[in-house]
């Protein structure tokens, strides 16, 4: 895969995966919006971790009741579940993960 600079980070393989950091909100939207519509996905994961809970269901919400409305864009499946990592001070700690799966 080449490393050109997207709007946002993404992972190919069966499935579209969009995940969600600190990038501005709109860079998120549009870029599942263009995964369906450009790239055809019949649906697309919006992974997020920690903090970014929150915005990752912004996002999934916009997508579908806004920007892909006419086009029956809805939530597939919510998987959640936590991490276990070290921290700078070298201490395990778990951070919660959420993927949301939308489909056409």
């Amino acid at each position: 895969m080449e490393n050109t600079e997207k709007p946002v980070q993404q992972e190919k393989t069966n499935d579209s995966i969009v995940f969600v950091g600190s990038k501005p909100f709109m860079n998120y939207v549009t870029g599942v919006v263009m995964q369906f519509t450009t790239q055809n996905a019949p649906e697309v994961t919006i992974r997020s971790r920690g903090k970014f809970i929150s915005k990752a269901v912004d996002i999934a919400e916009v997508v579908s009741k806004r920007f892909l409305k006419d086009q029956n864009v809805h939530v597939k499946d919510i998987k959640i579940d936590s991490e276990e990592f070290e921290n700078k001070e070298g201490k395990k700690v778990n951070v919660s993960t959420m993927d949301i799966i939308l489909t056409k």
